[in-house]
């Protein structure tokens, strides 16, 4: 099982410095990748995220790329139906081959109507939106010219061009863990990446999922945060991912504080190393 890191580019540990020193740690602890995530814009008071301050996760992928020379990239997830399709295609195609091809796309639907609001983006048509996006996005990662017929989306595609395209196939994994998203996973995904499962919530839905789509190349990964409490309990979750079929966990430390979310870090390479012995 591979594990990656999310990074500190949220809240108030975020900054340049912090995400530096975190993609350097994690690639000499050897961690499979750093990931980012992503809000554009929030409600003032919203219990939910618990910070305004959310660097931009491309940007803050590019930056942890230019520090580092292996280590995988990831978003968890990108709000996909938020966005554009063609400047996102422009982004991620830059940005995996300005990596050498280290990018995993995680998208998601999205779930916060006023962000939709204030970006001018229907959040009723998400969906529709979301799939016909990803179809967008690979139309211009593959062919050269592009005619692509759009529905939900604004955009007059007819013989043009969009380069450069990304040095290998980006993959997208298709995050969230509602019937939709799970559908979407096994119909357009080139992976799942749920959030926030138990190994026993996780075990019917890895099932299902290799049932629909056996062939190695397809990727279960799974978010979950730790609270850095016990060393032992995130051993024995660790234990039970890998038992349930997670091919791929991504951790996120609790810390608020830079330097404890380092030290938090650190602990977790340790616990990783020891399930895998």
């Amino acid at each position: 099982m591979r594990v990656g890191i999310h990074l500190p580019h949220i809240g108030r540990k975020a900054g340049p410095e912090a995400i530096r020193r975190a993609a350097v740690q994690a690639e000499e602890l050897g961690f499979a990748d750093v990931w980012s995530s992503e809000h554009i814009i929030i409600p003032r008071g919203a219990p939910y995220p618990p910070s305004a301050v959310f660097y931009d996760p491309v940007l803050t992928l590019t930056w942890a790329a230019a520090l580092t020379k292996k280590i995988g990239l990831g978003t968890s997830v990108l709000v996909l139906p938020m966005r554009h399709p063609l400047p996102l295609a422009k982004e991620l195609a830059t940005l995996q081959n300005l990596s050498e091809g280290r990018l995993i796309l995680g998208a998601g639907v999205g779930w916060m109507e006023a962000e939709f609001a204030a970006l001018g983006a229907p959040f009723r048509e998400r969906g529709r939106r979301m799939d016909e996006g990803i179809a967008m996005m690979r139309a211009m990662w593959s062919e050269d010219p592009v005619t692509f017929r759009a529905r939900h989306i604004p955009a007059v595609i007819e013989d043009m061009r969009l380069l450069p395209q990304p040095v290998k196939p980006i993959p997208i994994w298709i995050g969230g863990s509602s019937e939709p998203a799970l559908t979407r996973a096994a119909r357009l995904g080139d992976g799942w990446h749920g959030s926030r499962l138990s190994p026993a919530e996780a075990s019917p839905i890895v099932r299902r999922l290799r049932e629909q789509r056996p062939e190695p190349a397809f990727t279960i990964s799974l978010r979950y945060g730790w609270d850095g409490k016990d060393d032992g309990a995130l051993a024995g979750r660790l234990s039970g991912y890998r038992e349930a079929g997670i091919e791929h966990i991504l951790l996120e430390p609790a810390e608020r504080e830079i330097e404890d979310w380092l030290r938090a870090v650190d602990r977790i390479a340790r616990v990783a190393e020891g399930t895998r012995q």
